[in-house]
C-alpha cells in the first residue's frame, strides 16, 4: 500500500522582515551632551568629498551588465541572484515541497478510488474501508502541509527580493550637501562604510524643529551636537514631505526657518557639515511611500509627527521611528548598535583590533 511518510513535516522555521515604527516621541528640549557620551572616531569632515569605493560590476563586459540589470518578474537578475545567495537553499526547498505535494496527490487519488472500491464493495482486491480512509487522510494531510509550506517559503523569497529591490532604490537616492559650496550630487551608495544616514521625513514644522535643534543653543550651554553626530560618523538627511505624501523643497524650509526665543544663535548652516538635502524629489517620494503608508496604517500623522529611518553603514535599515529624532539615544549608543567595532571589515584601522 502507500507509503505513510507523507505525515512527516518539515522542521524548517522561516521569517519575514516587517516593517514597523516605534511609539511617536515629541521634539525634544536636549540640554547639549558632553563629548564624553559620544564614541570618537577621530574623524572629521567625512561627508563633503564621501571616499569612492570600487564598483563590483566595474570589470563585467557592457553586455555582461545589460544582462544583470535585465527585469523578469519585476526584479533583476542581480537581484534575484542577491536573494540566492541570501537563502541559498531555497530553490532545494521549494522543489521539495512542491514535489511532495505533488507526489501526495498523486497518492491521493489512487487511495480515493482503492476507498470508493471498498466502499461500494465487489472488488476481491480491495482493502478494508477503515485503511482506505485513513490512507485518504494521510494523503490528503500531506498535500495541505506540503503545499502550505512551498507557498511559505515563497512568499519569504518573494518578501526578501522586495526588500532587496528596495535596497536598491535606497541606495540610488540622490543628495547634496549642505554645504552651499558644494555643488556635487551624490547618492546614499557613496556613503556606505563611511557614514550612517538619518533620513528625518515630515512637515514644514516637524523640517523647522530638526533645523533649529541642530541649529541653535537652546539652553545655557552651546550647541555641539552637529560635532558630536559627526564624532559618530551620521549623516542627517531632512525630507520635506506635503499632505498628499510628495515631497517639497526641503532646503529652502531648512534655510527660512525662523528661531523662536527659546533658539538663541541660531544660524542655518551651523550643521552644513552633517546635513545633506534630496535632490530630485520624484524617487524619494517613491521610496518613502511604502514607508509612510506603514506608518499610517498604525495610526501615526506622518506630516505632522515625522517619521525617522536610520540606515546603517553596510546600506541596511537599522531602525524606523516616528516622531522627532532621539539625539541623546543617536549619539549615546550608535556605535553599538551599528556594530562598526564589532565586525565591520575593514575597520581595524579606524577602531583598532586584528
Amino acid at each position: 500500500m502507500l507509503n505513510k511518510c507523507h505525515l512527516a513535516l518539515a522542521l524548517c522555521l522561516f521569517q519575514s522582515e516587517t516593517l514597523a515604527f516605534s511609539t511617536p516621541s515629541s521634539f525634544p528640549r536636549l540640554s547639549h551632551l558632553s563629548t564624553n557620551n559620544a564614541v570618537k572616531s577621530g574623524t572629521s569632515n567625512l561627508y563633503a568629498v564621501p571616499p569612492t569605493k570600487p564598483n563590483p560590476d566595474s570589470d563585467l563586459t557592457p553586455v555582461e551588465q545589460e544582462k544583470l540589470a535585465q527585469t523578469f518578474g519585476g526584479y533583476t537578475v542581480k537581484q534575484r541572484l542577491r536573494e540566492e545567495v541570501e537563502s541559498p537553499f531555497r530553490t532545494v526547498r521549494l522543489f521539495f515541497f512542491a514535489s511532495t505535494a505533488g507526489s501526495a496527490g498523486i497518492a491521493f487519488y489512487f487511495s480515493f478510488l482503492s476507498a470508493l472500491k471498498s466502499y461500494m464493495g465487489g472488488f476481491s482486491d480491495a482493502v478494508p474501508l477503515d485503511e482506505a480512509l485513513t490512507n485518504c487522510a494521510i494523503n490528503i494531510g500531506g498535500v495541505v502541509v506540503f503545499a502550505y509550506l512551498a507557498y511559505r517559503d515563497y512568499q519569504a523569497g518573494e518578501g526578501n527580493l522586495e526588500r532587496i529591490a528596495k535596497g536598491g532604490k535606497l541606495a540610488k537616492l540622490a543628495i547634496t550637501s549642505g554645504n552651499d559650496d558644494e555643488r556635487a550630487v551624490r547618492t546614499l551608495s557613496d556613503y556606505r562604510r563611511t557614514s550612517r544616514v538619518l533620513i528625518c521625513a515630515g512637515g514644514k514644522e516637524y523640517i523647522e524643529n530638526v533645523c533649529k535643534s541642530l541649529n541653535s543653543d537652546q539652553f545655557s550651554d552651546e550647541n555641539n551636537l552637529p560635532q558630536l553626530l559627526e564624532d559618530v560618523d551620521v549623516l542627517v538627511v531632512p525630507v520635506l514631505l506635503s499632505d498628499n505624501a510628495s515631497v517639497g523643497d526641503t532646503k529652502s524650509v531648512w534655510r527660512q526657518t525662523v528661531p523662536s526665543d527659546m533658539d538663541r544663535n541660531f544660524d542655518s548652516t551651523k550643521s552644513d557639515e552633517v546635513v545633506a538635502f534630496p535632490w530630485s524629489n520624484a524617487p524619494w517620494a517613491d521610496y518613502l511611500k511604502s514607508e509612510i503608508e506603514t506608518a499610517k496604517k498604525q495610526g501615526f500623522d506622518v506630516v505632522s509627527k515625522g517619521i525617522t529611518i536610520i540606515v546603517k553603514k553596510n546600506g541596511k535599515i537599522l531602525r524606523r521611528a516616528t516622531g522627532a529624532p532621539r539625539w541623546p539615544e543617536l549619539v549615546g549608543t550608535m556605535e553599538v548598535m551599528d556594530g562598526s567595532k564589532f565586525g565591520m571589515p575593514g575597520d581595524s584601522e579606524k577602531y583598532g583590533g586584528p
